[in-house]
């Protein structure tokens, strides 16, 4: 005779208890994913502001767009340096993994962030700890796809010692393709500073173009601060 399935209903809620919680619902905080914004807009997208850098002349050639059936900033760069940023509100004890989707299209051209003379970017992440003065005691970590300096390095900025920069990928491999990052800040910002961080109050995007006189051109997607720590994928 079959037993009854109710019989084990018991069974399947200990089993479900006992799961690990990597099976469980991600935590994930929203920081963008450009749902809210209009298809087209130009320069600053709302809900996010200017944010000062030193020199590079900032275009805010930025443009909401959907690209491969997703909503993405489209960031382009010609001989200038343009920065924007957005408040948030992240536990980074909960959710410590910032994790993001980006199209590289164009690399500045002769780029290594390891000179000063040299050092542009295309399309990159800031997570930032601002300290007044902001310019001398805020703390910035810039997640990065360099030109030329190797991936899964680690460089200050030779710039101003306010910002670190981990190159996350390196060279033209993979440009124009959608990728999915994910880096865990919280263990980064121990690496960098040799205390445990308090929770990011700020994130920027940025793209610059000016010490090399080049362009540059990306696509940022949704980006989110989680508790799920799984590996970079390619996503297209």
């Amino acid at each position: 005779m079959r037993k009854s399935l109710t019989a084990f209903a018991p069974v399947l809620v200990i089993l479900l208890a006992l799961a690990p919680s990597s099976a469980r619902e991600a935590e994930v905080s929203i920081v963008e994913d450009w749902a809210q914004q209009a298809i087209g807009a130009t320069g600053v997208p709302a809900g996010w502001n200017t944010y000062a850098t030193i020199g590079g002349r900032p275009a805010y050639d930025l443009t909401v767009a959907e690209k491969d059936g997703r909503r993405a900033l489209h960031l382009k760069s010609r001989n200038d340096h343009s920065t924007i940023a957005k408040e948030v509100r992240v536990d980074l004890r909960a959710t410590p993994i910032l994790e993001w989707t980006w199209k590289i299209v164009a690399l500045p051209a002769g780029a290594d962030i390891r000179t000063k003379e040299t050092s542009d970017l295309t399309g990159h992440i800031f997570v930032v700890w601002p300290r007044f003065p902001a310019p001398l005691r805020s703390r910035l970590i810039g997640y990065v796809w360099d030109t030329t300096a190797p991936a899964r390095t680690m460089e200050k900025s030779r710039k101003t010692g306010a910002v670190t920069f981990f190159v996350v990928r390196s060279g033209s491999r993979d440009l124009d393709r959608w990728l999915t990052e994910r880096r865990n800040v919280y263990e980064d910002y121990k690496k960098v500073f040799g205390e445990e961080p308090e929770s990011p109050s700020v994130v920027a995007l940025s793209i610059d173009t000016n010490d090399t006189h080049s362009r540059a051109e990306a696509f940022i997607g949704r980006i989110i601060f989680t508790n799920s720590s799984g590996d970079a994928a390619l996503t297209r």
